[in-house]
């Protein structure tokens, strides 16, 4: 990325989107919203693994009257996802949402939207402007290109919330389709100043999802659009996080918790790389601060392909050697590589 576009900062609680500052992470909690205490245990398991806005179903009056109980039981911003009914929008505003999501796809009353915008802006809260391809009116537009439709869609509710004088305002232009999501991100991002929150919608399980996602919200990012993102998986939101991070990290653009380097192994390995990998990782996820760890099954080639690694493994014939930024430091017995490679981690 050589450059990122330049976006009017909102606020969502204590943490800015847009502007120049970090990416943030965000994900949607998976319980039944009037469920209080299960959906504060979710978002703090989110909390605990580096979410930092988070989104709750908001379906009925009983889901939206949990709202100030969540908001106290959590310190992360709640974002209220809204559809249909803009009454909702409204009671989620009073009972203390930070931001709204909503789509514009299904609340098409301009008058409705006025007063959702109204009481926002009474109480300095962000709205996103979340289009989806799947809930795009059949009527709009159906003989232009579905990126254009979703541009175009976005566009119309955005002009008229400026026409309200109101500009707490991100947006979203999510589909299943990673060319369609890119094409319209890429539209939209010159036509407008807000934030753009990015995502793949639908994306799949857990390993799937994560691929299709990191294709789209990766090209995005390494062409500097974005300001906010979510990988939607088919698991539990934490894996979306990882996922999210991840993605960040490979960039260059966000680092929290490790980096884990291994080759993939070959013939010429005398270690199990893969299992030692899978131990290393296991261990490494209790740990918050980034630290680049490698594991190599070439003891002759690991420490120069992995010399920017903070430190690393090499393996060998029934030993291995622990290096630190290519440079070998100490040679241990195979059986007590993990236990040494984790006793230099501790150290750094």
């Amino acid at each position: 990325m050589t450059y990122r576009r330049i976006s009017i900062p909102v606020r969502l609680g204590e943490v800015t989107v847009g502007g120049d500052a970090p990416i943030a992470v965000q994900s949607m909690t998976k319980t039944d919203t009037r469920d209080i205490a299960a959906t504060i245990n979710q978002i703090k398991e989110l909390e605990d693994c580096g979410c930092e806005i988070v989104r709750v179903a908001v379906l009925d009056k009983e889901a939206v009257e949990s709202i100030s109980a969540i908001k106290r039981g959590v310190s992360s911003p709640l974002v209220a996802d809204i559809h249909f009914d803009y009454r909702l929008a409204l009671a989620a505003l009073q009972a203390g949402a930070d931001g709204l999501r909503l789509n514009p796809g299904n609340i098409r009353d301009k008058e409705q939207i006025a007063k959702v915008v109204a009481a926002a802006k009474e109480r300095g809260s962000c709205i996103r402007i979340g289009v989806n391809a799947g809930s795009l009116p059949a009527d709009f537009e159906p003989d232009a290109p579905l990126a254009k439709r979703m541009v175009d869609m976005a566009l119309e509710e955005i002009k008229l919330m400026e026409s309200l004088d109101f500009n707490l305002i991100k947006a979203s232009l999510k589909a299943f389709d990673v060319p369609t999501t890119i094409q319209a991100y890429q539209i939209i991002a010159d036509k407008i100043p807000y934030p753009l929150h990015l995502g793949i919608t639908e994306a799949g399980l857990a390993k799937a999802g994560a691929i299709r996602s990191a294709i789209g919200i990766g090209i995005l990012l390494y062409q500097g659009i974005g300001d906010t993102i979510r990988v939607s998986l088919s698991a539990h939101p934490c894996e979306e996080v990882f996922a999210a991070y991840e993605i960040l990290k490979s960039l260059g653009l966000r680092q929290r918790g490790p980096t884990l380097v291994s080759c993939p192994s070959c013939g010429r390995a005398e270690v199990d790389v893969i299992r030692l990998a899978e131990a290393v990782d296991k261990h490494l996820k209790k740990i918050t601060k980034p630290i680049k760890v490698a594991v190599m099954g070439c003891v002759v080639n690991g420490p120069g392909e992995a010399r920017d690694a903070d430190v690393g493994i090499a393996g060998g014939k029934h030993k291995g050697a622990i290096f630190r930024k290519g440079t070998v430091v100490s040679t241990v017995t195979e059986e007590n590589l993990l236990e040494a490679l984790m006793a230099e981690v501790k150290k750094i």
